[in-house]
């Protein structure tokens, strides 16, 4: 190993629909969590891996610091905190305004105690005005003292060529943790089932997503080597919200297995026979045995 190679893992964190996901997908070149428009896509620590002749950064996406109001919420925040104890540098995403609210107080003060390299990125900048850019830049560096700070546009791909610079500049010497064509610890069960949350996200209205979840039944290759048999369940919490996901004569339900089945066999390279059903768990959400039960893992908490 060349004793000038760099690893370690680097935490995105900030406030729900940030732009966390967008982020990591691109410094990757793939996409491995789910981009929805809708806050609190990413319910799990997402671990994707980045690997150059100069080193290795391992990413965990976190779920958005937010208040909770479930179990499920309660859940996403204590994994996206625990996450901060575990890394050597961290890249907290927030977007081009001077509101600086609880939330990026609440992540400040959790920083100021961990003595790590923060860089901090603000997202969105396509959005806003130079002189707005360069007000919110004013405003976070009163809030806390960064290492560096990065302004960007994930969905636009400007100055994010930055950011993978700025990073090992920060890392540590040390060795490669994963082979060099690994790019996620995800088991491809669970990326399947976050491709077909992704599409229900799209799909659905804004009531019903935070109340949705998947479950893959049964996903077998045939053999041939060029089509996969997916079953799997959208899951949700009323009836009133079933016959929507389902809709008139099937569309809806329709509309999202055809959407997941164009990313699965991307995703795959192989053909893709999805069937999907639809159930009701009332309060899945408040449920520890039905969060870990739909692939929420609770055992490090």
């Amino acid at each position: 190993m060349n004793e000038n190679y760099k690893s370690g893992f680097v935490a995105l964190i900030g406030r729900p629909n940030v732009g966390k996901s967008t982020l990591m997908n691109h410094l990757i070149g793939q996409k491995i969590a789910i981009i929805s428009k809708k806050p609190q896509t990413t319910r799990n620590r997402i671990q994707t891996v980045y690997t150059s002749p100069e080193g290795q950064v391992v990413f965990l996406d976190t779920p958005g610091i937010h208040k909770a109001k479930n179990k499920l919420g309660e859940y996403m925040v204590q994994v996206a905190e625990r996450t901060l104890k575990e890394v050597d540098v961290i890249l907290w995403l927030v977007e081009p305004t001077t509101f600086v609210g609880a939330g990026e107080r609440r992540i400040a003060q959790q920083l100021q105690e961990l003595h790590l390299p923060v860089i901090l990125i603000i997202n969105k900048v396509d959005t806003v005005e130079k002189g707005e850019i360069l007000q919110a830049i004013d405003v976070y560096r009163r809030l806390y003292e960064f290492d560096e700070i990065i302004p960007i546009s994930a969905l636009r791909n400007r100055n994010t060529g930055d950011i993978m610079n700025c990073i090992f500049k920060y890392l540590p010497y040390g060795p490669q943790y994963y082979d060099e064509d690994t790019v996620t610890d995800q088991p491809v069960r669970q990326i399947a089932a976050e491709i077909i949350r992704e599409k229900s996200l799209h799909a659905l209205d804004a009531e019903i997503p935070h109340g949705i979840a998947v479950a893959i039944d049964r996903m077998k290759d045939r053999g041939s080597g060029n089509l996969i048999d997916i079953d799997a369940t959208i899951i949700c919490e009323k009836d009133s919200h079933k016959g929507i996901i389902i809709g008139k004569q099937g569309a809806m339900l329709k509309k999202i297995g055809s959407n997941a089945r164009y990313e699965l066999e991307k995703m795959l390279d192989s053909k893709v026979n999805l069937k999907l059903w639809v159930k009701v768990k009332r309060d899945w959400r408040d449920s520890d045995f039905l969060i870990k039960n739909f692939g929420y893992d609770k055992k490090e908490l």
